[in-house]
C-alpha cells in the first residue's frame, strides 16, 4: 500500500509541475510579461527596469522559470498592481473563505440529493420514482449554470421576494447559488450512482442474502451500496475539484466575492500574479483532491493497487 501511495504522489507532484510551466509559459505568450500588466504610461523606464529585475525578467527563460517555481513553492506570486499593491496569494486567500463557504453548501446539497435519488431510481428502476430521476437527470445536465442562476433570481428574488437576488450574507444568500452550483453535479452522481446500484442488484450475493431472510432495507443500503459506491467515489474528486474551480460563473452571477469572481476581475484587469495565483491554488485543490480519493479507492477495493 505504501508503494501505491507514493506513486500516486509522484504523479501528483509531477501534474503540479506541469501545470507550473503551463501556467509560466501562458504569461510570456505575448512577449514581456510587464508591458502586459503595467501602465505603461503612468511608470517610470527606472521602475520598470527595477521590477524586471527584481522579478529576473531580465534573465534567460529557464533561469526565469526557476525563480517562478522557487517563489510559487513559497506563495509569492508578486503584487497586484491592479488592486492596490496587495500580494495576490494574500488576495486569494482572502477570498478562499467565501469560496469554501459556497462549495462545502453545494458539496452538501450534492450528497444528500444525488445519492438518495440513485439508490432510489435504481430499486425502483421503470417505476415513476425512476422517471422522475431521470427527468432530474437530464434537466441538471442540460441546464447551463448561469440561465439556472438568472431564472432561480427571477423567481425568488424578483417574482416572491423570498430570497435576496446577490452578495454575501446570512443563509438566505447562499441558498440560490449554492443549489446552481450543485443541480449539475447532482444529476452526475444520481446517474452514476443508478447504473452502480443496478450493476450490483443483479449479483448474486444480493440474491443471496435475500434468501437469507435480510431485511430489504439493509439488503439495498448496507450491502449494495457499499459495493456500488466505490464508482460514484471516484467521481467526487471531480465534483470537488469542480465546485473549487468552476465557481467563476455563479459568483459572477450572484456578486458572490469568492476566487471565481476575484479571477473574472483579474482578467479584465491584466492582473496576472493575481491570475497566476489562482489557477496554482486551483489546480492543486484539484489534483490533491484525486489524489485522497485515489487513496481511499484502493482502500475500499484492494485489488486497485495491485493492478
Amino acid at each position: 500500500m505504501q508503494r501505491f501511495i507514493l506513486i500516486r504522489f509522484v504523479q501528483a507532484m509531477i501534474a503540479v509541475l506541469v501545470v507550473s510551466v503551463i501556467v509560466f509559459s501562458l504569461s510570456h505568450l505575448s512577449g514581456d510579461p510587464l508591458t502586459t500588466i503595467m501602465p505603461m504610461g503612468d511608470v517610470e523606464p527606472e521602475d520598470i527596469e527595477a521590477l524586471r529585475a527584481k522579478w529576473g525578467l531580465d534573465k534567460p527563460l529557464h533561469i526565469q522559470y526557476g525563480l517562478f517555481l522557487g517563489n510559487a513553492v513559497r506563495g509569492d506570486f508578486g503584487e497586484s498592481y491592479a488592486f492596490g499593491g496587495q500580494t495576490a496569494m494574500g488576495m486569494v486567500l482572502l477570498r478562499f473563505p467565501a469560496t469554501l463557504q459556497l462549495a462545502g453548501a453545494a458539496l452538501v446539497l450534492t450528497i444528500i440529493i444525488g445519492l438518495p435519488l440513485g439508490v432510489i431510481t435504481a430499486v425502483r428502476k421503470d417505476g415513476f420514482m425512476d422517471y422522475q430521476g431521470k427527468a432530474i437527470a437530464f434537466l441538471g445536465q442540460a441546464i447551463p449554470n448561469f440561465c439556472l442562476g438568472i431564472g432561480l433570481m427571477w423567481f425568488f428574488a424578483v417574482w416572491l421576494g423570498w430570497l435576496p437576488t446577490s452578495g454575501k450574507g446570512g443563509l438566505d444568500h447562499l441558498i440560490m447559488p449554492a443549489f446552481t452550483l450543485a443541480l449539475f453535479q447532482v444529476a452526475a452522481l444520481l446517474r452514476l450512482t443508478r447504473s452502480s446500484m443496478l450493476e450490483v442488484l443483479d449479483t448474486e450475493f444480493i440474491k443471496m442474502a435475500r434468501i437469507k431472510g435480510i431485511p430489504e432495507w439493509k439488503v439495498i443500503w448496507k450491502h449494495c451500496l457499499r459495493n456500488a459506491f466505490i464508482a460514484p467515489l471516484t467521481y467526487f474528486a471531480i465534483i470537488i475539484g469542480s465546485f473549487f474551480t468552476g465557481t467563476v460563473v455563479v459568483e459572477t452571477v450572484f456578486s458572490w466575492p469568492g476566487v471565481g469572481q476575484l479571477a473574472v476581475n483579474s482578467v479584465f484587469a491584466r492582473d496576472f500574479p493575481t491570475l497566476q495565483a489562482v489557477v496554482i491554488l486551483g489546480s492543486s485543490i484539484y489534483i490533491a483532491a484525486n489524489f485522497i480519493v485515489d487513496i481511499m479507492y484502493a482502500y475500499l477495493d484492494p485489488r486497485i493497487r495491485y493492478t
